[in-house]
């Protein structure tokens, strides 16, 4: 079994993929993750039990978990922009948290919060006090790997990682500001520039509390 606890930089999804242990491959199966926990989904040609607001997203994505998710109103025989590879899942409402766990023990937890309509797209993470004890559908991966990071929305979780969140690595800010590319943001008073570029986003504004 591939061993999860070598020093590795879990910097992106991509970093540990080939560690994962083949039986724990479906963690990045978004549409398993919330069968899981009993959230209605289904993958496309799977028709919605109803007329309502949907999430649609890549099944999997490990440049960028949430590349490509959007919200869709979708209803029964009239869902065919479901694209195949794609899932649609219930609208959850709540805050999106994001936690680090190591060797299961919850570490860093931040929220991230949205001022546009990309899901892909947040304008600020801020670390915040929020109990979210290991989830027990993830039982046995805790002591396979050191790091394990987990999204939530409201109380159900919406993506596994076996990484930790980089974007609090390298420094001690409690707030962060994403900037993406082709975006004119100042710099705000009070905070200081860190380098951190993933995929359209450049860097971050950070500060302390």
């Amino acid at each position: 079994m591939p061993d999860l606890a070598q020093p590795l930089e879990l910097v992106d999804d991509c970093d540990v993929w080939n560690q994962c242990p083949t039986d724990w491959l479906w963690i990045y199966d978004k549409l398993i993750v919330a069968r899981k926990q009993h959230v209605q989904a289904g993958p496309a040609g799977v028709g919605v039990p109803r007329a309502d607001w949907y999430i649609v997203r890549p099944i999997t994505n490990i440049r960028m978990m949430a590349r490509g998710a959007q919200k869709l109103y979708l209803s029964p025989g009239h869902d065919a922009q479901v694209p195949d590879g794609h899932f649609w899942a219930q609208w959850l409402t709540g805050p999106h948290i994001s936690v680090d766990y190591h060797w299961g023990q919850q570490a860093l937890t931040v929220e991230g919060f949205r001022s546009g309509q990309r899901l892909d797209r947040f304008s600020l993470w801020r670390k915040v006090n929020s109990s979210r004890p290991f989830p027990a559908w993830l039982k046995g991966l805790e002591t396979l790997a050191e790091w394990v990071n987990v999204e939530y929305i409201g109380d159900t979780a919406i993506e596994v990682h076996l990484r930790y969140n980089d974007d609090f690595r390298n420094h001690d800010a409690d707030e962060i500001i994403p900037v993406w590319q082709g975006q004119n943001l100042q710099q705000p008073p009070g905070y200081s520039w860190y380098a951190s570029a993933a995929g359209e986003r450049v860097g971050f504004w950070t500060r302390d509390k």
